[in-house]
Formats: C-alpha cells, sequence, structure tokens
C-alpha cells in the first residue's frame, strides 16, 4: 500500500490538516520550516496525491472538457484542425496542472449531459452551430466556466475565441485576383447557423464586389469538410464548371480533396486551376502540391482560450465577450496565374 497523508503526518510531527494544507497549496499559515520538513518527506516517500482527493479537498475538479460534434462512426480526430487544436490545448492546461477530456457530441441534447454529469471547471465547445450555443442556459452548465472556440454566438454564457474568418477570406481571394482569377468558385459547408463558414463567405463576396467582379451563385457550392467529399467536388468542378480557374475553400482538408479530385479529371493545379485553403494544418505543407491557405494561429487560439476559462475560474469580469485573433496568407504552390 502506498505512502498516505496520515503516515507524512506522523513523520512530521503535525496534524493531518497541516499536511494536507501544504500539498494542496494551502500553505499561508504553515511556517516556512514546517512546509520545508513536509515536502522533503513527501519527495522522501515518493507521496502522489490522489487526485480525487485533491478534487473534493479543492472542490475543483481540475478538468477542462473539449466538446467536439460526432458524426455517426467517424473519427473526432480525422480533421488535422481538430488534431491540432487538442494538442495544443492539451498542452496548455498541463503547464497548469488541469486535465483535458475530450468528449465527442452526437446530439446537441449532451451537451447539457456532459456538462452536467463529468464535474467539469471548464468547458471549451469546438464546431458547434451557433444556434446550438445561443440555446444554452446558465442552469443547464451549472456553473462550468464556457469558451466557445470558432463561435459567433450571441450567448453572453459563453466566452467566445475565433481568427479573423472574414479577413482570412479577403487575403485568399484578393490573393487569387492578383493572380489575374476572374471565375473564382467558394466551397464549404452550408452557413445558415455557422458564422465561421458564413464570415469567409461574405469576405469572398466583398472583395469579388471590390474589384468589379459579378457575384455568380452557381460558382457557390455546399460541401462537407472532407477529403473524399472535397475529391468528388473538384470532379464536379472539371466536369460542371470548366470556365472556372481558382477555387477558394473552408478547409484544408477540402482544398486536398478538391486538388485530387481535379488531378483525378485530368485538369492540373494550378497550371489549369487555382486551389486555396484554410487553417495552414500540417497536411498542407506534406501534400504534393504543397497547399497555399490562409493560416490561423492555433497556438495562440489554445493559448487564448486556456487563459479566458482561467480568469473566469477566478471570477475576472471580461471588457468583452469575443477574442479575435488574426490570420495570414501562406503563399506555396497551388495557386498561380490562369492559363491563357
Amino acid at each position: 500500500m502506498g505512502v498516505t497523508l496520515k503516515d507524512i503526518a506522523a513523520e512530521a510531527g503535525v496534524s493531518l490538516m497541516t499536511v494536507s494544507n501544504v500539498v494542496n497549496g494551502k500553505q499561508s499559515r504553515v511556517s516556512a520550516a514546517t512546509r520545508e520538513r513536509i515536502m522533503r518527506i513527501v519527495k522522501e516517500r515518493g507521496y502522489i496525491p490522489s487526485a480525487s482527493a485533491r478534487s473534493l479537498a479543492g472542490r475543483t475538479s481540475r478538468l477542462v472538457g473539449l466538446l467536439v460534434p460526432a458524426a455517426g462512426e467517424a473519427s473526432l480526430t480525422i480533421d488535422p484542425h481538430t488534431v491540432e487544436v487538442v494538442g495544443m490545448m492539451e498542452r496548455e492546461l498541463r503547464r497548469l496542472d488541469y486535465h483535458l477530456m475530450l468528449r465527442g457530441i452526437a446530439r446537441r441534447e449532451e451537451i447539457t449531459e456532459a456538462l452536467r454529469s463529468w464535474n467539469l471547471d471548464g468547458a471549451v465547445l469546438l464546431g458547434f452551430q451557433d444556434s446550438e450555443i445561443d440555446r444554452l442556459k446558465a442552469a443547464a452548465i451549472g456553473g462550468v466556466a464556457l469558451v466557445a472556440m470558432d463561435s459567433y454566438s450571441a450567448n453572453p454564457l459563453a466566452l467566445e475565441v475565433r481568427s479573423d474568418d472574414f479577413g482570412g477570406a479577403e487575403l485568399a481571394v484578393r490573393h487569387l485576383i492578383a493572380l489575374g482569377h476572374r471565375r473564382i468558385a467558394f466551397a464549404g459547408p452550408g452557413f445558415s447557423a455557422t458564422g465561421v463558414v458564413r464570415e469567409r463567405f461574405e469576405g469572398y463576396r466583398k472583395v469579388l464586389a471590390e474589384n468589379g467582379i459579378a457575384f455568380d451563385p452557381d460558382l457557390v457550392s455546399t460541401v462537407d469538410i472532407g477529403h473524399a467529399e472535397g475529391e468528388a467536388h473538384g470532379r464536379w468542378l472539371a466536369a460542371e464548371r470548366p470556365d472556372v480557374t481558382a477555387v477558394f475553400t473552408t478547409a484544408d482538408l477540402l482544398a486536398i480533396g478538391v486538388v485530387e479530385g481535379l488531378a483525378n479529371a485530368g485538369r492540373s493545379v494550378p497550371g489549369d486551376v487555382s486551389v486555396v485553403g484554410y487553417d495552414n494544418a500540417d497536411i498542407a505543407s506534406y501534400v504534393t502540391p504543397k497547399l497555399t491557405t490562409v493560416a490561423q494561429d492555433l497556438p495562440g487560439k489554445a493559448a487564448e482560450t486556456v487563459r479566458l476559462m482561467m480568469d473566469r475560474l477566478a471570477g475576472k469580469a471580461r471588457p468583452e465577450q469575443a477574442t479575435t485573433l488574426q490570420v495570414r496568407l501562406v503563399e506555396r504552390e497551388t495557386a498561380a496565374p490562369p492559363p491563357a
């Protein structure tokens, strides 16, 4: 059986409460000499605090949930953006001695079930529709510190962290127009309840208008984010929209699929059609040709998400609900002037 707080108290000649206070960081009423003696014994005896005991003592679980929409049997981590966010958030939380719990949500009701059932200190909602976040009520979240990533919800219960989606689309489309493109298609998921895609679409439309290019609804396609969906869309573009010389997509995984679909249909990228993605996921620099894309500051997004959550847990007031991080264009090999 492992060493206990009672064993340490007996060896140090102090009360069990004194040892518990020192181990759990409540050291203001304990003398420096006593703290040093207790911590020396803790180290020598190899005492490891029980997470559940610390939770009870501190009235905090030190658990943060990352809730992500789950669709059927698909893996939660198939999207490179989600993979990177999970890794970066875990790193930020580990530095603060918090633990990350990843949970897939198949039904909207499961959001409140997860927030109520897992004794979470905080939770991050990633990839949910704004309307789903809008519906959350104070009674449903039970005091959990809530941060919505990539959200445009108006719900005051959730702090928000997102990239400059509108500005990112502007960067992408201006780059394509500067290369000489006029027939520029847009591909991304439906955005009736998703502000991220809507903002990127509006940025696309704005730059077209600024450059005297008439908006053509036939060049806008609703395509779910996925490699297979992108590949099918690339083949469709080659067959049904042969006059298109450039495509702006709302995610790298979709863009990479479009590149492959175009190639499978006999169209070269960027010789015949240029393609620009969004996210700058690691995979964007691994594929051939390497993907031109809009880069989000994912490390900054993860760090800001955790910082906002810790501020809310500490009871600090926030002057603004949303934090918007800047983006940049990364030029690689999938965008070039249109064919003569």
